[in-house]
């Protein structure tokens, strides 16, 4: 029987580290229950208003706070102790599912306080994914990295998979107090995780962005490294300008900085999901169930990519495999499209097997390009930044990793009441891949990206 060694997840991030290993179990486990929510607050809305609009209004409510805090969270993570802001935003987190599980227990009825509270939670979560992110470059090893972010993706993609399914069933089978109370009680793995953590204090190096050297081992730099051990005081000044400052050390880092543009090129031109109830009722039949199948092949890919990504622990032209990845990515969603072109727009009255297989397996091959590039540009981001700016570009990275998908959803949904769903996504992929080589066509640094030497 051949070996799978190599193949198969590389799970020593897990093996080596029991805070990472925690954590990585904590919040596997709490993201299922998020998704939970997710479902149930968009299902509630909508039994109380009878408004898709209603519906898509949760998406603003949920991505302003987001945007706002996204950057300013980040100079929190990288002012503060890393394990106390993940502690006290994932407490904020848990009180918010809190309030959402007791006004649906009290039958409140409110669509204005369902909005209240989606907002607050995105706002806590604007906090607490910066400090988780940055938090795992300090629990394992540089080499161990790309392995760490592959399961990070196995574990996110499952609940992405499985959420949604479980929470439709749990809000039509009990109510959505079950929904909501089920993922309170999850999400208290996250809290014991993140409390279980050493201390992980800043390491700040006083430096302009232009004076900022290449990080060295373990992405911190040899100033910030030599501060610490000289025992230099640290800066806690938090505010607009620490933000700026984050943002002008981006605009210095060219690698890091595209790892940004690759992503939004891809997301805003060629993020599918707006086209998929459409598609449900249009093309391939079956309805909302269509959608549903539609969207958990997705993360099916994005799950396999993880569950097979033991290659990638050894890959170190790492952005030549975004370049690849993404490209890949471009070609499934118009491949998804010419799907959509083969069956046509008839209506039909019965799920058409072979369009739903198709476009299942086109879909699949997307999530797996997607979750690849993900893995290395997260990589890229922990590795070629130093400690002290990891927390403010994570915060780029969580603005630009909600906010891609966003404009992509109005992208593309323009394009289809233009050319119709079908030709939306051909081009979009087209369009994904053409813009993609262009960026890097002016950042040629990036495909000799080596990941054994490491260069902002």
């Amino acid at each position: 029987m051949p070996r799978l060694d190599g193949i198969l997840a590389d799970t020593t991030p897990l093996r080596v580290s029991p805070p990472f290993r925690r954590l990585w179990w904590g919040l596997g486990v709490s993201n299922l229950g998020s998704q939970l929510t997710v479902v149930a607050v968009g299902l509630q809305v909508y039994a109380l208003t009878g408004s898709t609009l209603a519906v898509g209004v949760l998406g603003i409510f949920a991505l302003v706070p987001l945007v706002a805090l996204g950057l300013y969270g980040g100079a929190l993570v990288d002012a503060y102790d890393r394990r106390r802001v993940a502690l006290l935003a994932s407490w904020a987190l848990w009180v918010v599912t809190g309030l959402l599980a007791l006004q649906a227990w009290l039958d409140v009825g409110s669509v204005g306080v369902l909005y209240g509270l989606v907002a607050l939670q995105s706002a806590a979560f604007a906090i607490n994914n910066p400090a988780r992110s940055a938090i795992i470059p300090r629990l394992v090893e540089p080499r161990l990295l790309p392995a760490a972010n592959a399961l990070q993706t196995i574990s996110w993609s499952i609940a992405l998979t499985v959420g949604p399914l479980l929470g439709a069933f749990l809000v039509a089978l009990w109510g959505y107090g079950v929904a909501y109370t089920i993922d309170v009680v999850l999400f208290a793995a996250a809290l014991w995780a993140v409390w279980r953590l050493p201390s992980i204090p800043p390491v700040l190096a006083d430096r302009l962005p232009e004076e900022a050297g290449a990080p060295g081992p373990g992405g911190r730099d040899d100033a910030a490294a030599a501060g610490a051990a000289a025992g230099a005081p640290r800066r806690k000044v938090v505010g607009i300008g620490s933000v700026i400052d984050g943002l002008r050390y981006l605009a210095t880092r060219p690698n890091v900085r595209t790892t940004f543009l690759v992503d939004l090129a891809a997301m805003i031109l060629a993020f599918p999901r707006v086209l998929l109830p459409a598609v449900g009722v249009l093309f391939i039949g079956g309805g909302e169930t269509t959608t549903g199948v539609l969207s958990a092949a997705f993360a099916v890919g994005a799950v396999l990519a993880g569950v097979f990504s033991g290659a990638l622990s050894r890959v170190r032209r790492q952005g030549l495999v975004i370049a690849w990845a993404i490209t890949a990515w471009g070609l499934s969603i118009a491949a998804f499209g010419a799907v959509l072109l083969l069956v046509g727009s008839t209506e039909p009255s019965q799920v058409l097997v072979g369009g739903l297989v198709a476009a299942c397996v086109a879909l699949a091959l997307a999530g797996a390009s997607d979750a690849v590039s993900a893995v290395f540009r997260q990589t890229i981001l922990q590795t070629a930044t130093p400690d002290d700016m990891r927390g403010r570009l994570q915060g780029v990275f969580i603005v630009v990793v909600a906010g891609g998908p966003r404009l992509g959803e109005v992208v593309l949904g323009a394009q289809a009441s233009w050319f119709g769903e079908a030709w939306a996504a051909v081009a979009g992929g087209l369009a994904c891949i053409v813009v993609v080589w262009l960026i890097l066509r002016t950042q040629p640094r990036f495909l000799r990206y080596d990941a054994l030497h490491p260069e902002p």
